[in-house]
C-alpha cells in the first residue's frame, strides 16, 4: 500500500499509472462502492455483489496463472475503503480440489468449493484512505473490496500492469 504524490492534480486520471514502470499498462476504468458495503465488486448478471473472487482478465491456465497482470487500485474517496485480501492463492486452492489441477483453468468457483468443503481461508483487511494505493496479483490471490463499517461511499480508479517490484515505496 502507498500513498501517491499529487493525485488532487492529475488531469488525465488514465495516465496515472505511465511513469510506474510498464509503458503497457491498461487503464480499466472507475469503479464506485456505496458507503457500509461488506464487499464492493458487482455480480450484474445475479444483481448481487461478487464477494472474494480472483480475476480473469488474463484468461490463463493453471501454470500461467501466477505470471498474470497486477492491479493498480487507487481510491479516490470520497470515503475509506478496504482491500479484502485471502492468504492462498487460487494454484494451491486448485491442488485442493482438483485431481487434475495441471489442466485446470483457475476460477472464482474453485474458491467457492474449497470453503464449501471447509478448508482454511484466512482474509487480511487493508485500509486505503483517499489517495492511498495497491498493487496487488489479484489473478492469483482471492480479494475484494469493502466499504464496511464507512460512513461515505469511495470511488476507486483501476489499472493492469506488469509492474516491476519495488517500483512504488511502502507505507506499512
Amino acid at each position: 500500500m502507498v500513498k501517491l504524490r499529487h493525485t488532487d492534480a492529475i488531469d488525465l486520471l488514465s495516465e496515472l499509472a505511465d511513469p510506474l514502470g510498464d509503458p503497457n499498462a491498461t487503464y480499466l476504468g472507475q469503479a464506485a462502492s456505496p458507503a457500509k458495503a461488506l464487499t464492493t465488486t458487482d455480480n450484474y448478471q445475479e444483481g448481487r455483489r461478487l464477494g472474494l473472487h480472483v480475476d480473469n482478465w488474463d484468461k490463463l491456465s493453471y501454470a500461467e496463472k501466477h505470471r498474470g497482470r497486477r492491479r493498480l487500485c487507487l481510491n479516490l474517496g470520497p470515503g475509506t475503503r478496504y482491500l479484502l485480501l485471502g492468504d492462498i492463492d487460487i494454484q494451491a486452492i486448485c491442488r485442493t480440489v482438483h485431481h487434475d489441477y495441471e489442466h485446470h483453468y483457475p476460477h472464482t468457483d474453485d474458491l467457492h468449493t474449497y470453503v464449501a468443503r471447509h478448508q482454511p481461508l484466512r482474509c487480511f483487511r487493508i485500509r486505503l484512505a483517499p489517495g492511498e494505493c495497491y498493487i496487488a496479483p489479484t489473478e492469483l490471490l482471492p480479494h475484494d473490496g469493502s466499504t464496511e463499517d464507512q460512513p461515505e461511499p469511495s470511488t476507486a480508479a483501476f489499472w493492469l500492469g506488469h509492474w516491476p517490484r519495488g517500483v512504488l515505496p511502502s507505507l506499512v
